[in-house]
């Protein structure tokens, strides 16, 4: 097993520096941490953009001392897809305070998860409307002397008479805020003294998400936490945060910031692409549609264009309806043929000319929405954003147009297929920006992915853990290839394998390319499981949590069991499973997504941006990946113990094979059926 490396504080010419080392809180160095975050604040000092693929354990979160080293008065961001990884950058900060006592940082997570009011609707919309009309409200009653307007008698009446379903005023943010004398005339708002207060409190003494809202009481958590972010060294935010452009430029106005002062670091990066190409792809269902019509209805004899938009939206129903005969799950649609039926017999010229009269409707109402209380995007702005976007797809190849079929109906997507755009623009503009993860492997690919011909810096960082801890195989007699999928022998093997697995002692996780794959050999082998409990992920989320807390309860009960999960799916991302909660995982199949005519279409687009190579970025990598994560859910502490499979031949495949972490391809045992069961009875769990 290889020693870490003891801390070696280093200086320039004899001078004592401020190095990573004084902010590095641990009193030693894993294999290759040292080396990662010298890259790192190498990144910091000179800027640009660096990538690094860092296994579990490799000490990942340690970046930050690299980035505090060379902060140089800039601020901090460091961005989080879920609050597991927002906790852990918390935590890491806690234990640099010991070292750093005057070291600020905070965390801003969705409005979603820390808005106290209640109300239907869009958060961020009724945020917006209950600010808007408190601000009137506060500053007309200031004028008249009620500075405090909290405590204001008139204000606290408005409060307590408004719809609670529909409000108009927000106390939470009301109790954020108070007046004083303007140096010239009149008066300005600023924090109220409690939030002030409780903003220093929250920096002194970090209040996990959990507990926010009973620390803020009655002031807003979103304005707490903003207040005292615009005095902070660091604050950690989630994705959407950083990736979603309206949200950004608000939050860094906010702030007080522009990108060029700030240092970003970005976790889980893997997940990039699929989150920004999420945040920048629109639906459109028929039931928007009927929605529209009625939001329509009652403004046709009093607003122009009202009149000539309701005709046309029965042209767009038409055609969601003539998708709907269709054989195929998933499938592109023409956007000149869209265009040209939804014009024909309508008022207009052109899309152009609807889409202008849509935007000038949607305004309207959503403005009448605002001053009733109403928080929802109506569908009239779905309907807009969409024949936008589509608009952009005729223009932009990034933009395909999609219909999906399922037993609910029909649903249009312009969707984005390529996120290099918009992450190349964050990342370009920030002073430093370094993205992490311990799933970017081969890391040169998703660089190329990302970032194209922009220059950027990679490194991948050895598995420290103890290599007698782990098992790793890899079946090179199976496939689920869909030309093998009725192949007896082919599914008998699977079927092998799976049960030798099963025979492992311990929680055991298999994943599977889809639910249809899954549901097959779990019907072939739950059956015959003896003594283990089966959990099947099922298709609808809601269902999901309860049943995963449950297996992962059964090794404090001395029990056991099997999971049977889909690779991306609910059950194998974003989870640690610790101990004895998961002892072994296997992936049956390579997980790439259904070969239809969209994939050909996403794979024509790279090929033209990448050459050859195109195919792999955009269609082999992401299954790899999906592999990767599937399998790292197993072993989260050099303590741990588990096998890992790699059920499908097509990993032995050289491009494949190379793109695996280099500690996966040296320790990775090709074999057979019989050799399979002769490894694993060998195992000791």
């Amino acid at each position: 097993m290889i020693l870490p490396t003891l801390i070696k504080p280093f200086s320039t010419n004899g001078n004592p520096m401020d190095t990573f080392d004084a902010y590095f809180p641990y009193t030693e160095y894993r294999p290759g941490q040292r080396h990662m975050l010298e890259v790192s604040a190498q990144c910091a000092r000179e800027g640009g953009i660096t990538m690094i693929d860092a296994p579990t354990g490799s000490g990942k979160s340690s970046v930050i001392a690299s980035l505090l080293a060379e902060r140089k008065g800039r601020k901090v961001v460091i961005a989080v897809r879920t609050v597991s990884q927002l906790t852990t950058f918390i935590r890491e900060l806690e234990l640099v305070r010991t070292k750093k006592p005057q070291l600020k940082a905070v965390y801003l997570v969705g409005k979603g998860s820390m808005c106290p009011l209640g109300g239907e609707g869009d958060v961020y919309r009724r945020c917006e409307g209950v600010k808007a009309f408190s601000n009137s409200l506060m500053r007309d009653r200031a004028e008249r002397g009620a500075l405090i307007p909290g405590k204001d008698p008139f204000i606290v009446q408005q409060v307590r008479r408004m719809d609670k379903e529909h409000p108009l005023l927000c106390p939470y943010y009301i109790n954020s805020k108070m007046f004083v004398q303007a140096e010239t005339v009149g008066v300005k708002m600023v924090p109220s003294t409690m939030l002030r207060t409780k903003a220093e409190r929250v920096i002194a003494n970090p209040v996990p998400p959990g507990e926010l809202g009973e620390f803020c009481g009655e002031i807003c958590p979103y304005e707490l936490m903003m207040h005292a972010a615009r005095n902070t060294d660091v604050v950690i935010l989630n994705y959407h945060h950083l990736f979603n452009r309206d949200i950004r430029e608000q939050l860094y106005a906010n702030l007080g910031v522009e990108p060029q002062d700030i240092l970003l670091l970005i976790d889980e990066a893997h997940n990039c692409g699929d989150v920004i190409t999420s945040i920048e792809s629109v639906t459109l269902e028929e039931r928007d549609l009927d929605q529209a019509s009625r939001e329509l209805s009652g403004m046709r004899k009093h607003r122009k264009g009202a009149d000539a938009v309701q005709h046309v939206l029965p042209r767009l129903t038409e055609f969601i309806r003539g998708l709907g005969i269709s054989g195929e799950v998933e499938d592109w649609f023409d956007p000149s043929i869209f265009d040209r039926m939804i014009v024909r017999e309508s008022l207009y010229k052109n899309m152009d000319e609807i889409v202008d009269d849509l935007i000038g409707l949607a305004e309207i109402i959503r403005e009448k929405n605002l001053k009733a209380g109403e928080y929802r995007e109506t569908a009239i702005e779905r309907v807009t954003e969409f024949l936008l976007r589509l608009s952009q797809s005729a223009t932009d190849p990034a933009y395909l147009t999609i219909y999906r079929k399922d037993p609910e109906g029909v649903t249009l997507e312009v969707r984005n297929i390529d996120p290099a755009v918009p992450l190349q623009e964050i990342c370009t503009a920030h002073a430093c920006s370094i993205l992490i993860s311990g799933t970017l492997s081969p890391v040169d690919s998703f660089a190329r992915f990302y970032f194209g011909d922009t220059r950027v810096k990679t490194l991948a960082i050895p598995n420290v853990f103890p290599k007698e801890n782990r098992l790793i195989c890899c079946a090179k007699d199976i496939t689920t290839a869909f030309s093998m999928r009725q192949n007896k022998e082919n599914t008998a093997r699977i079927r092998e394998y799976i049960t030798a697995f099963c025979a492992l002692k311990g929680n055991r996780a298999i994943y599977f390319p889809s639910y249809q794959i899954l549901e097959t050999y779990a019907s072939l082998t739950v059956p015959h499981l003896r003594g283990r409990m089966a959990f099947i992920e099922p298709r609808d989320a809601a269902d999901a949590g309860a049943a995963l807390s449950t297996f992962l309860s059964l090794p404090l009960r001395g029990e056991s069991g099997i999971l049977f999960a889909v690779s991306g799916g609910k059950w194998s991302e974003g989870l640690d499973y610790r101990g004895e909660m998961l002892n072994g995982a296997m992936v049956i199949g390579l997980p790439l997504a259904p070969f239809n005519r969209v994939r050909k279409m996403m794979i024509e687009y790279f090929r033209h941006k990448f050459g050859p190579e195109g195919e792999f970025l955009c269609y082999t990598l992401p299954a790899i990946n999906r592999s990767l994560q599937a399998l790292g859910r197993v072993l989260r502490t050099p303590e741990d113990r588990g096998v890992l499979v790699l059920g499908e031949k097509r990993f032995l495949e050289k491009r494949v094979h190379n793109a695996l972490p280099a500690w996966i391809q040296e320790e990775m045992i090709a074999c057979d059926t019989a050799r399979f069961q002769e490894l694993v009875s060998r195992w000791k769990s």
